[in-house]
């Protein structure tokens, strides 16, 4: 009986995901259209806030707990999963074209807070003062955000039809399903995570690949879900602006505010200086640096992603 309830729940995660993710990407597109802000965009901002709340609840929950390694790994993983292997799935499926006015200041970013991050952790410790320098980096972010948005919104009204409006309902509704979607996706990816490491340990999986695979990945769940939803519905831009803007929040944001909790210095481990921020470091690289100059993202570039992640799996296990 024990065991039924245990596959039972694991289902009901992978439905809520499954469900929830297609709320919540239905209310991201909505809320493009209806402001005229683009897709990668919204996807780089309110979506990419959304599904980093798992990384950043269990990176503080674990700073709390002691569980420093789990704090600054979960960060830093979640980074290399999102683009490893989120990514390069999305770019196996959907190779796409990208606005280069759109993509290289986020891109930048992104790459620019990984290297500072892999520079402020070589003494094996993060000090909350030097990590500010990060929240330099998050703050750029989200003001050239804010910027990209202005002007879309203000090229929108222009071109919108006179007369075409929003009904309070409609928009009430919309707004509701978003925020279902996401804590449809935040629920079932926990109960994923719980019971399919029940599953796994029933079935003589070993604990350690279950931690190495499950946290970080488990983590990345609402980031994998709505770029397989997104898939599905033929929005590539919205894929790509969710993942780098994750990146970024993670990367900038996420472990400064760790630091802070732990007291104003945050040890890193051995293996996160010499193994998951080069991996993390090198993945980035094959991630943006072929569209940054042809403003395109092409499925060799996934495969390439795919292999470099599995590779880094393999380490980790071994």
């Amino acid at each position: 009986m024990e065991v039924w309830i245990t596959v039972l729940l694991f289902l009901l995660g992978l439905l809520l995901i499954i469900k929830g993710g297609d709320w919540f990407l239905d209310g991201a597109v909505w809320i493009a259209e209806a402001t005229g802000v683009p897709r990668f965009i919204i996807g780089a901002t309110v979506v990419s806030l959304a599904t980093t709340l798992p990384e950043l609840t269990v990176s503080v929950t674990g700073t709390f707990q002691g569980e420093v390694d789990l704090a600054v790994g979960n960060a830093v993983g979640s980074v290399t999963a999102n683009l490893g292997l989120i990514l390069g799935i999305s770019l196996v499926c959907i190779p796409s074209a990208v606005k280069r006015s759109q993509f290289q200041t986020k891109a930048l970013l992104m790459l620019g807070g990984a290297a500072l991050l892999a520079v402020l952790c070589r003494g094996s410790v993060l000090k909350t003062r030097p990590s500010l320098l990060l929240f330099v980096i998050f703050g750029a972010y989200l003001w050239s955000n804010l910027q990209d948005a202005k002007a879309s919104m203000a090229e929108s009204r222009e071109s919108r039809p006179k007369g075409r409006t929003v009904s309070r309902r409609q928009m009430t509704e919309k707004l509701f399903l978003f925020a279902l979607g996401i804590a449809a996706i935040v629920f079932g990816s926990r109960l994923l995570i719980d019971y399919g490491s029940e599953l796994a340990l029933l079935m003589g999986v070993p604990a350690s690949i279950i931690g190495v695979t499950m946290v970080a990945i488990g983590t990345s769940l609402p980031e994998l879900v709505t770029t397989l939803t997104a898939i599905a519905k033929r929005e590539a831009s919205m894929s790509v602006g969710n993942i780098i803007g994750a990146n970024v929040i993670d990367l900038t944001m996420i472990l400064p505010v760790c630091s802070a909790v732990s007291g104003g210095a945050l040890t890193i481990g051995s293996q996160t200086t010499a193994l998951d921020m080069p991996a993390c470091l090198l993945i980035g690289c094959v991630a943006v640096i072929p569209p940054l100059v042809t403003e395109r993202f092409y499925r060799w570039q996934g495969v390439v992603m795919l292999g470099l992640y599995a590779s880094y799996v393999a380490m980790l296990v071994m």
